[in-house]
């Protein structure tokens, strides 16, 4: 889905689009809730730990997943990714599989079974909150702590693709920024039993772009949290291009963002999602920040992992 987040999305109050909306977001919810009671449920041999989201997009759910797959082989586990086929998301599978195996297919329990025949033994759902055919034994939950909810409203009204009542289904939630006891207490409102764990993003290779000219541009959910990341690590960005979510970025485009770079003797920098959607011949005069995360409390964190493995 490539598309620019609408900012009604992440107002406060409810916006006149958000309200010229809401039969959409009627119809979205009846049709969710039919899926509930009549999708067939399938159980697998294996583990499944799901890693999804409610706030549709720019939650760190990726990170998060590449995370957990070192923590299980950590734990001498042989992890696999899964994710649904789509044509347009290749960026996020080309991603899982320099990591790992990763099996995609356009129906999830396909793509598990796939797993389990070349032996994985625990399977990571990276996406598939809402996939409501898979049994899961562990799934957590991404929030963004800076867009939180946004105006709490359902798809396309606001950015949900579930009411937060959704959090009974959930055992732990991630929240990538600071600590934020009224997002807990929200939190603990719908699931007294979840457990609750701060992330933040470790950038790996910020050192190149020490004491350098940056021109930054990001085609992802959340472009801002890819530049304020580059600015709390002291780089020098000069400007920030954003493109919408999955961008497929077109050769001139990318022709005149090179070009400009390169009389002005500026780096080019982006994610490294959008680095794998890049023309190769493009990719030699661009750089990518890598991008992992820290756990706090990750000790507890991986006590729940060993609970369901």
């Amino acid at each position: 889905m490539k598309f620019f987040k609408p900012k009604f999305w992440d107002k406060n109050q409810i916006s006149f689009f958000s309200i010229l909306l809401f039969p959409i977001t009627l119809l979205i919810k009846l049709l969710i809730f039919f899926k509930k009671i009549c999708i067939k449920k399938y159980q697998f041999s294996i583990p499944i730990i799901c890693v999804g989201n409610i706030y549709l997009g720019g939650t760190g759910k990726t990170p998060l997943c590449i995370e957990l797959f070192s923590i299980l082989k950590s734990l001498n586990k042989n992890p696999a990714f899964i994710r649904k086929k789509y044509k347009s998301l290749q960026d996020e599978v080309n991603l899982l599989k320099r990591i790992g195996s990763t099996y995609e297919s356009e129906k999830r329990i396909d793509a598990i079974n796939d797993a389990i025949q070349n032996k994985a033994d625990v399977v990571i759902l990276d996406d598939g909150f809402q996939d409501f055919s898979i049994n899961k034994n562990l799934s957590i939950v991404c929030f963004n702590e800076k867009q939180w909810v946004g105006n709490g409203l359902q798809i396309p009204s606001g950015p949900l693709r579930e009411k937060l009542s959704a959090l009974k289904r959930a055992n732990c939630v991630i929240i990538n920024g600071e600590k934020n006891i009224g997002i807990e207490n929200r939190i603990f409102d719908k699931n007294k039993e979840i457990k609750i764990f701060y992330t933040k993003y470790k950038p790996q290779n910020i050192d190149e772009f020490k004491n350098k000219k940056i021109i930054a541009f990001a085609g992802i959910g959340n472009p801002a949290s890819f530049f304020n990341l580059l600015k709390n690590n002291s780089i020098d960005v000069l400007k920030e291009i954003s493109f919408p979510d999955h961008y497929d970025y077109l050769n001139k485009e990318l022709e005149d963002l090179i070009n400009n770079a390169k009389e002005n003797h500026i780096i080019l920098l982006t994610t490294e999602k959008d680095y794998l959607r890049i023309n190769d011949r493009y990719r030699e005069n661009i750089s990518y920040l890598k991008i992992g995360v820290d756990i706090e409390n990750k000790n507890e964190f991986i006590e729940q992992i060993k609970k369901v493995i």
